[in-house]
């Protein structure tokens, strides 16, 4: 067996942004192959009071990756006092992960927060930091499982209707659940109450939902 430096832990993460909110949802189980660490490690860390990041893959670099963007963000509002913007901090990120781009992080990037204008916005990153911003995405393992789905809400041609806050956390609930039956009947189950969603609205909202079977 031939050594690798990384390893894989699984995790979906899921960005969905709206008029003036932004919810990054996350499973909470930690697995290695056949063995499950751990059922409550959340992928959803909040960096400043309006910014979320989603992150899954070999949790060892997720949690250095989180540990250097912290660091970087305290020194940013010890300096110039006040807190990075979610754009900003979505550019620092990019130009983190290019820096590391000969020996990339593994991990999956989803950062959601609300933006200079008061809106909601999601950035997804590759692995060597080229990012866009969207209006949803999801990423992990179970990303071509959740992408459809998203996308089937957001048809090209149809009419948008722009969602509220509860709505958008309803739709949420609904596709972890679809992503819990799915992976029942095809891969390893993961049941409904392992499933967390993090939501980080406005400036005077913040709360957390949970979907349970």
């Amino acid at each position: 067996m031939s050594f690798s430096p990384y390893a894989s832990n699984g995790g979906t993460v899921l960005g969905v942004s709206g008029e003036d909110f932004a919810i990054i949802a996350s499973d909470t189980r930690l697995s290695e192959g056949y063995s499950i660490h751990t059922r409550e490690s959340p992928k959803s860390y909040k960096l400043t009071p309006q910014t979320v990041l989603g992150c899954a893959g070999f949790h060892g670099d997720v949690l250095t990756l989180v540990k250097q963007i912290e660091a970087r963000l305290t020194f940013y509002k010890q300096t110039h006092n006040k807190n990075m913007g979610t754009a900003s901090v979505a550019q620092m990120l990019a130009t983190m992960l290019y820096g590391k781009r000969f020996f990339p992080y593994y991990t999956y990037n989803i950062l959601g927060g609300i933006d200079d204008e008061g809106k909601g916005c999601i950035f997804s990153f590759d692995p060597v930091g080229s990012y866009e911003r969207e209006v949803f995405r999801a990423g992990g393992t179970a990303s071509s499982l959740l992408q459809p789905l998203l996308d089937n809400q957001n048809q090209e041609g149809a009419e948008h209707v722009p969602l509220t806050k509860e709505q958008t956390i309803g739709l949420v609930k609904v596709h972890a659940l679809v992503l819990t039956r799915v992976a029942f009947r095809t891969t390893r189950p993961v049941p409904a109450r392992q499933i967390r969603n993090f939501s980080y609205g406005v400036p005077h909202t913040l709360y957390t939902c949970h979907v349970r079977s």
